[in-house]
């Protein structure tokens, strides 16, 4: 059995994806390429009329999924298998990352100007069944007029946020599912069951970036009765004349034809060699893109995320061209001593923290045509600052009243890998 999805791009239907026996391919329609103003989806998909086999278009299309349990639980809730990308795109795919919304042939995407005509604000009570309903039914699958997709194994909820005035001591905003494939505006993250604080955790992370003036996800936290909860502000998202808009984004593995499920350098998933090479190919200009992937990368060592897999850098088409997406789902994970100590992509010829040394920045720099002397000037410049930036980041949280037990440790942690590091890096000369 033959069937198709409309593959819309900024409001226009630009290609179809189609499911033969089991097998995906991807075509743009002519129409799309006969157009001067015609974008490719995907560096993986680059514009073309011959249609993209299986083999090419799986790796970009499955990465608008979620991952892992969260897969197999929304496939169970559609009563499909947890291996059809296609069913389950058609599903849930009406709000994806980046611009892209797939819908059944003849089906249309909502006019903009009536887009908040499907916006279902929630009360607290409300907001609380939600928060409780999403581990057993991930992404609010299968209810009426939802269908929203994001990558990743961790819950979140692409939701719609409003500010309004001060209601408590914490939230000073509404929140509101976007229905009938409309555009949202922050991503929710209730926090991770068995990581102690994850919501604190992620928030310290990035606000620690803007610290060090780093372009990063803004993020909010907030509360429902005793449920906590992370609102991250989604940069493929804008406001545009009172309208929300969408810009287009791509991970690293969907824009290098990697599927999701070879995230991990380890497992066969992209390296850090392979996303400078991918920067410096595509964005315009190259250098400073370059030199803003080096620093998340420092900044990911040394806060301890060790889940910095390809997946979590992207590409984001802005109007001024092709550049890196802004940081975003940065969790300390070396504070847990139950999660893995071994990082996503290695450095140099290592995956341990506690076994790196400035030998393997300086493999790293070579295999990214890097120079050396910048990448070690550049990560002591870090190292330098993030200690007394966190302290004055922990003081700060305590004072908005977001303080937890996990904070402490992490700075605890920043300050014990920014002294080994600079302490290697001098025993080096």
């Amino acid at each position: 059995m033959v069937r198709e999805l409309n593959v819309w791009f900024f409001g226009e239907c630009v290609g179809v994806l189609t499911q033969d026996a089991g097998y995906l391919s991807f075509r743009y329609l002519p129409e799309c390429l006969e157009s001067s103003q015609a974008k490719p989806l995907s560096q993986s998909l680059p514009l073309r009329a011959e249609p993209f086999e299986d083999k090419v278009a799986k790796p970009f299309f499955a990465g608008l999924l979620p991952e892992g349990d969260k897969r197999a639980a929304v496939a169970n809730i559609l009563k499909v298998s947890s291996k059809n990308d296609f069913a389950l795109l058609d599903g849930i795919g009406g709000e994806c990352a980046g611009a892209l919304i797939l819908l059944e042939p003849g089906q249309i995407p909502p006019a903009e100007a009536h887009a908040s005509e499907s916006i279902e604000w929630l009360d607290e009570d409300q907001l609380l069944a939600v928060l409780e309903k999403l581990p057993k039914r991930p992404l609010l699958a299968g209810e009426s007029g939802l269908r929203l997709s994001l990558a990743g194994a961790q819950e979140k909820l692409p939701v719609v946020v409003r500010e309004v005035p001060v209601k408590d001591d914490l939230n000073h905003f509404e929140i509101g599912l976007p229905k009938n494939n409309i555009p949202s505006s922050y991503i929710l993250k209730p926090e991770i069951a068995g990581i102690d604080g994850s919501v604190y955790n992620e928030a310290f992370c990035l606000a620690l970036a803007r610290e060090l003036k780093f372009d990063a996800a803004a993020t909010k936290i907030g509360r429902a009765k005793d449920k906590t909860f992370l609102l991250v502000e989604r940069y493929d998202r804008f406001l545009e004349d009172g309208q929300l808009r969408r810009l287009h984004q791509e991970d690293f593995c969907q824009a290098l034809g990697v599927a999701p499920e070879l995230k991990y350098q380890n497992e066969g998933g992209p390296s850090i060699a392979d996303g400078f090479a991918l920067v410096r190919k595509v964005t315009t200009p190259s250098a400073p893109n370059l030199l803003r992937l080096l620093d998340y990368i420092i900044f990911n060592c040394l806060v301890g995320n060790n889940d910095a897999h390809a997946k979590n850098f992207s590409l984001l088409y802005s109007q001024s061209g092709i550049q890196l997406a802004p940081l975003y789902d940065v969790l300390s994970t070396a504070v847990y001593s139950d999660l893995s100590a071994n990082m996503a992509m290695k450095i140099g010829s290592k995956y341990r923290f506690d076994e790196l040394h400035a030998r393997h920045w300086v493999q790293m720099a070579e295999a990214a045509q890097l120079g050396a002397p910048q990448l070690k000037r550049r990560v002591l410049e870090i190292a330098s600052e993030l200690p007394n930036l966190a302290k004055e980041l922990q003081a700060k949280f305590e004072s908005k009243g977001w303080s937890h037990p996990i904070i402490a440790q992490i700075v605890f942690l920043i300050e014990g890998r920014c002294t080994t590091i600079t302490n290697r890096f001098s025993m080096a000369g």
